[in-house]
C-alpha cells in the first residue's frame, strides 16, 4: 500500500508541494491509520499513513495531556501530489 504524507509542523522544504488543513478525524482501519483533514477550501481530504507515523505526527502536536489531536493544523501531501 502506498502512504500519504503529514507532519505536525510547516515543513522547511519543497513548501509548495504541501497543503494546510485541520485534522477532523482520526481512526484506525485495515491496521493503517485514516486521518481525514479539512482543507482551507473547506474539502474533506482522508490520508492513509502508518501507525508509526500517525504516533510520531501526534507526539508533535505538542498537546497537553489527554488532550485530542482533532482540531489541530496539520501539513499534508497525497501520495504522488
Amino acid at each position: 500500500m502506498t502512504h500519504d504524507r503529514i507532519h505536525a509542523q510547516k515543513p522547511d522544504h519543497h513548501i509548495e508541494r504541501w497543503s494546510v488543513g485541520t485534522i477532523d478525524t482520526i481512526e484506525q482501519r485495515d491496521g493503517h491509520c485514516v486521518v481525514t483533514v479539512s482543507t482551507e477550501d473547506d474539502e474533506l481530504v482522508e490520508l492513509v499513513v502508518t501507525l508509526a507515523v500517525r504516533d510520531l505526527f501526534v507526539r508533535r502536536l505538542e498537546l497537553a495531556e489527554g488532550a485530542s489531536p482533532e482540531g489541530e493544523r496539520v501539513w499534508f501531501r497525497k501520495h504522488g501530489g
